[in-house]
């Protein structure tokens, strides 16, 4: 039996090129899983960025009176309930929830811890929740304190690009640039702009932040340089 070359020919081309095809579908679908997956990602860890920035400031408000800043306990307080009672201890998230909701009964801790669920929102205790897994990292702590102050100038990414930004000239400074040590940081941001010959736009943040909040901003501040190459 004799066979067409012309057919045999077209044959192949047409088998090549509908292996091609699903390859590059196949291909397209997969970029498009990779990017769905990334941006999912990146929603999720905005989502978390933006809880433990609100749990931050619950914390302020609702626990710091007894717990401190960081989780070691008022001293003040320390003196009524004894300083073990008021230290947050490393624990998983759940525990953390468990206590803020139910109070310290709940977890054969003290009496003395409030039941909060009857006084804060579910978001207020999902957020405090966040928050105090990140407690202990005085980092995460300043980044709370920089999100909560001091973005509308200087920006989500600290790069003088807040949205109030523009109202100003000069611009706010691009903090991802600064060449100033902790020593400076911590100056400017206690006394303002004026006090270190600066704008004096830049508050005096020593009169709204405390000794612990401003610590931790500039240890915040100090991991977000970007090195000039």
């Amino acid at each position: 039996m004799k066979i067409n070359t012309h057919l045999l020919l077209a044959l192949i081309v047409l088998i090549s090129s509908a292996g091609f095809s699903s390859t590059v579908v196949s291909d397209i679908n997969s970029n498009k899983s990779k990017r769905h997956l990334t941006d999912s990602r990146n929603l999720v860890d905005k989502t978390l960025k933006r809880s433990q920035t609100r749990g931050g400031i619950v914390y302020k408000h609702y626990c710091s009176a007894c717990h401190g800043q960081t989780g070691t306990g008022n001293p003040r307080r320390a003196k009524l309930y004894g300083k073990d009672q008021l230290v947050i201890k490393p624990n998983t998230a759940e525990w953390y929830e468990k206590i803020t909701r139910y109070g310290g009964e709940a977890v054969q801790r003290s009496p003395l811890m409030p039941v909060w669920q009857d006084e804060l929102s579910e978001e207020q205790i999902a957020d405090v929740t966040k928050y105090l897994t990140v407690l202990s990292d005085p980092v995460r702590r300043g980044k709370t304190v920089f999100q909560t102050n001091c973005i509308l100038c200087h920006g989500v990414k600290a790069d003088g690009r807040g949205r109030a930004s523009v109202l100003y000239n000069p611009r706010p400074s691009d903090l991802t640039r600064s060449d100033k040590n902790e020593d400076y940081k911590r100056l400017i941001v206690t006394n303002g702009g004026a006090a270190m010959g600066r704008s004096e736009i830049m508050p005096v943040w020593g009169e709204q932040l405390t000794s612990q909040e401003i610590e931790d901003v500039v240890k915040f501040l100090g991991t977000i340089v970007v090195k000039n190459e």
